[in-house]
């Protein structure tokens, strides 16, 4: 109760009432409309469309980190008019909010111009914070149906180490303060691996995020994925299950949410993908399950919207994740069984989206620890989160 109380005064007092009704009803109201039509698709074996989608507006970005997935080779962004096409969709189908991402979504050109078109609908902008500055954020203020997600993974140096850049974590703090001055609801985006995870997993980190005014902080567990995957960074089981500890912890005292993309109010392990509640659209048009599962049979941006939903709803390859990963594992595929996404891939036969050799590397991977950890559930303590878990919001993960 403590806890809920201090996240509601935190809210009221450092968010101006425009934005902080358009948040309640755009990232609220919307994703409780979104899940319920989501679950009574489900219940009516109605057509599959997902309740939220997450998009790459484009595949560049000013930095190069280890572990990501994305080759900007050749640099594209995203059509205007495919954009429009997949927010469309989602409308239809009751999903009015969207996570925007990339490569680095500040990068694409005609963000301002969608954000301004679509006013009736909201997005989470998950940005690495490279540009986030004063006028970016006065411009988000404006807008005020944007909440900014910034990436802080861990202090200077192991930050540095992680984004090959000695400048890029002044860079991303500049941008929580810009955030916090012109009265933004925004969070921070947190990958854990074993490098950092002594700076992240701590009182001194979230006590950090107190005080640059956060309103949310979002808990990943790295996944090693693209060219350089680095899996050397992968947490080992007991390390997965400290961070769980940690957060169901810190829930029942600090004054923001603290997110997790894993576990549900048991502790269960969760898979968005595979429960079909999200999907991610990457720069070009295809639909993937999620960001570093790099395969995809269906492309947004040919076609009418009705078509785009259609085709989405009888992809082979998503309908056959949805039903056979969760045979295999209630985690992250990539993590636990690369193995059987690999032969899930090659029976259904997707695209290989990575600009690289996607079947190489699914190949040369090998089992990891994942979040599915048979009798090691760490249930919720917190009521609040139990509730919402339950009822609103379990948890989706977009990276890590």
């Amino acid at each position: 109760m403590i806890a809920a109380i201090k996240i509601g005064w935190r809210m009221l007092t450092t968010v101006s009432p425009r934005l902080l009704w358009k948040f309640s009803f755009g990232a609220g109201l919307n994703n409780l409309i979104a899940i319920t039509r989501f679950e009574r698709r489900r219940k009516r074996n109605e057509p599959y469309f997902p309740a939220f989608t997450f998009i790459s507006l484009t595949n560049r970005c000013d930095l190069r980190c280890r572990g990501c997935w994305v080759t900007a080779t050749p640099p594209t962004d995203m059509p205007v008019e495919t954009l429009a096409q997949i927010i469309e969709a989602g409308k239809k189908e009751g999903c009015r909010f969207f996570g925007l991402l990339g490569g680095e979504p500040l990068l694409y050109k005609p963000l301002f111009e969608i954000l301004e078109k679509h006013a009736d609908c909201y997005f989470q902008l998950l940005t690495n914070g490279q540009g986030l500055n004063d006028e970016v954020a006065s411009k988000l203020r404006k807008l005020g149906n944007v909440s900014p997600l910034i990436s802080i993974e861990g202090g200077p140096i192991s930050y540095a180490e992680r984004r090959g850049s000695s400048t890029a974590y002044g860079r991303a703090v500049q941008a929580l303060e810009a955030c916090r001055r012109h009265g933004l609801v925004f969070g921070v985006a947190t990958s854990v691996c074993r490098s950092n995870m002594v700076d992240v997993v701590c009182d001194e980190f979230l006590d950090g995020l107190a005080r640059e005014g956060v309103h949310y902080a979002w808990y990943y567990i790295f996944r090693p994925a693209g060219p350089n995957p680095s899996p050397e960074e992968a947490l080992d089981g007991p390390a997965i299950d400290a961070l769980r500890t940690f957060i169901v912890d810190q829930r029942l005292r600090r004054s923001f949410v603290i997110i997790d993309s894993y576990w549900d109010d048991q502790g269960r392990a969760l898979c968005p993908a595979a429960t079909g509640i999200s999907v991610h659209i990457n720069a070009s048009g295809d639909v993937e399950p999620c960001p570093p599962v790099q395969f995809a049979d269906v492309r947004a941006g040919t076609g009418t919207s009705d078509e785009f939903r259609a085709a989405v709803a009888h992809s082979p390859f998503l309908t056959q994740f949805r039903k056979q990963i969760p045979t295999v594992t209630r985690g992250c595929v990539l993590l636990d069984s690369p193995a059987a996404l690999r032969d899930l891939v090659k029976d259904t036969g997707p695209r290989d989206t990575t600009g690289r050799d996607g079947m190489a590397e699914l190949a040369a991977r090998t089992p990891l620890a994942g979040h599915d950890r048979p009798g090691h559930e760490i249930p919720e303590k917190s009521w609040f989160y139990r509730f919402a878990k339950r009822h609103w919001f379990f948890g989706f993960g977009a990276y890590g």
